[in-house]
């Protein structure tokens, strides 16, 4: 978009670099007037955004509200994140292929978290961009004098949670592989760091998360899970706090939260052996734990925990898990 093609109001904005509670105030009328913002809307949201040096508060909210909708309520089937509106998501919130700013971020996160479903590169962008910022202390919310290379801290641990827990990616509630790999490449660069305390717990709990779902319980989908009553006993507005909740109880937590009504026998006999890690998962797992050549803390937690809550440890991570015992 030039400037040429922007409305005189967006074009003053733009020149002016500020944007104050009143502005967000005119804007809201104009944008969300016929109910949904378009596309050209959006854009001229985004030229105001990466003119502004100066804003309200105001304009943070209003610009993730206009970005949610834009991305996720602008087409029927409403919720659903096209592979095209993925890649134009992309265009305008990075650049060389990395986010803007820390507000680019949380609208992206946003808008994977109110999907139903989205293009799984869209989480496994932003799970890079944190990634990136944690590692070589660049990015969002990074700066100088702010932060320290190689350490995780609270706000990136919520950011992280954001992105795993939210509904969209590939259309269920497990964590994929390809993310667990994200956390073990951030466990691995940060290791000896003075990390916040919650990243531990991150860590631990979202690669067993993976690891349940490939051994033997199929995690539902997002539409699945909306029908069950027993997920819906769980549910909040807020989403970590559902996952707060399934979490707390281990592995088996995890299958409770999503468990149809069964009879005890048949639901103890499903669990123990969903509990179980294949195979495949062991051996990925035995080489994807001191893959650096070092048994960090933080995989000493996951193999305990994952010997506390299985039934049977898999040969392929036996002496792992002895190491630890």
């Amino acid at each position: 978009m030039t400037e040429m093609e922007l409305p005189s109001a967006v074009q003053a904005l733009v020149e002016k670099g500020s944007v104050s509670a009143d502005d967000v105030l005119t804007l809201r009328k104009s944008v969300f007037n016929d109910g949904v913002v378009q596309r050209e809307e959006a854009g001229w949201i985004f030229a105001i955004q990466n003119a502004a040096k100066d804003v309200d508060p105001e304009w943070e909210t209003f610009f993730v509200e206009a970005l949610v909708d834009m991305a996720v309520r602008q087409a029927e089937p409403y919720g659903y994140v096209s592979e095209e509106s993925a890649d134009w998501l992309i265009g305008e919130l990075s650049s060389d292929g990395r986010i803007k700013n820390p507000l680019a971020l949380d609208a992206l996160i946003r808008v994977i978290d109110k999907a139903k479903s989205c293009p799984a590169r869209l989480p496994a962008f932003a799970l890079e961009q944190v990634k990136y910022a944690v590692i070589e202390g660049q990015g969002p919310g990074r700066g100088p004098g702010l932060y320290v290379a190689g350490v995780v801290t609270e706000a990136d641990v919520e950011r992280l949670r954001g992105i795993l827990y939210a509904f969209g990616g590939d259309g269920n509630v497990a964590v994929t592989r390809a993310e667990a790999e994200v956390l073990f490449d951030i466990n691995d660069a940060t290791s000896a760091a003075d990390n916040h305390a919650a990243w531990s717990d991150l860590f631990v709990k979202a690669v067993a998360n993976y690891l349940m779902n490939v051994s033997g319980y199929a995690v539902p989908s997002r539409k699945e899970a909306l029908r069950r009553e027993a997920w819906v006993s769980y549910a909040t507005p807020e989403i970590s706090s559902f996952f707060q909740r399934m979490l707390m109880g281990g592995l088996a937590g995890v299958m409770q939260a999503y468990s149809p009504v069964e009879a005890a026998e048949d639901r103890e006999a499903r669990m123990a052996a969903a509990e179980e890690i294949t195979e495949e998962e062991a051996k990925w797992l035995a080489d994807r734990i001191g893959r650096d050549g070092d048994l960090h803390e933080n995989e000493k937690a996951l193999l305990t925990f994952l010997a506390d809550e299985s039934p049977n440890v898999h040969p392929a991570l036996q002496t792992l898990v002895d190491a630890v015992a």
